[in-house]
């Protein structure tokens, strides 16, 4: 993300629930990226947080070029440079002991891979949503771009990272869902 940040305090949110509802009320779950659509649907049986936004991470390269992939990358020799588009999701967290829950596991998450995972807030965000946070998939060198030129190896271990991440918060909100 362009504007990505380091965290934010929490802050006083009155409005918190009128937003939630219009957030929630105006989600339209067909543009979200198909291995993503469980976890949405998880975050919104959660109360005290909504999702923003979110993106599954796609590798255009060689032939592929579609911007929507969701295909894994191929196992090849030929492909030396792969146009990586972020992987992440941005959520809105209420300013409660249940939120802040949540933002502590979240914080977490990026002791899968330090160096390719980020937790923080996006400036644009947190201007139309405050206690807004994002975490994402991307080399800590290009934390603030939405999409980079890399290695074709590089691209398969975020590739793998990306996979666990999700993988991750869907297990954190089998957790709390069952709670």
């Amino acid at each position: 993300m362009e504007t990505f940040t380091q965290l934010k305090d929490f802050v006083l949110n009155p409005q918190y629930h009128s937003q939630r509802e219009k957030c929630v009320r105006t989600l339209d779950m067909n543009t979200i990226d198909a291995p993503l659509i469980e976890i949405v649907k998880g975050f919104l049986a959660l109360p005290y947080c909504f999702t923003l936004q979110c993106c599954y991470g796609h590798f255009l390269h060689g032939e592929q070029r579609n911007p929507q992939n969701l295909e894994p990358l191929p196992i090849s020799d030929s492909t030396s440079e792969v146009e990586y588009r972020i992987a992440y999701l941005a959520l809105c967290i209420q300013d409660n002991d249940s939120g802040k829950g949540l933002f502590n596991e979240l914080n977490e998450i990026p002791d899968i891979d330090p160096a390719y995972i980020q937790f923080g807030c996006a400036e644009w965000f947190w201007e139309q949503q405050v206690n807004s946070y994002a975490l994402q998939v991307e080399p800590e060198r290009h934390k603030n771009k939405d999409s980079v030129f890399i290695g074709y190896q590089e691209a398969r271990h975020i590739q793998k990272i990306r996979d666990e991440f999700f993988g991750q918060l869907k297990r954190l909100i089998e957790k709390r869902v069952i709670r």
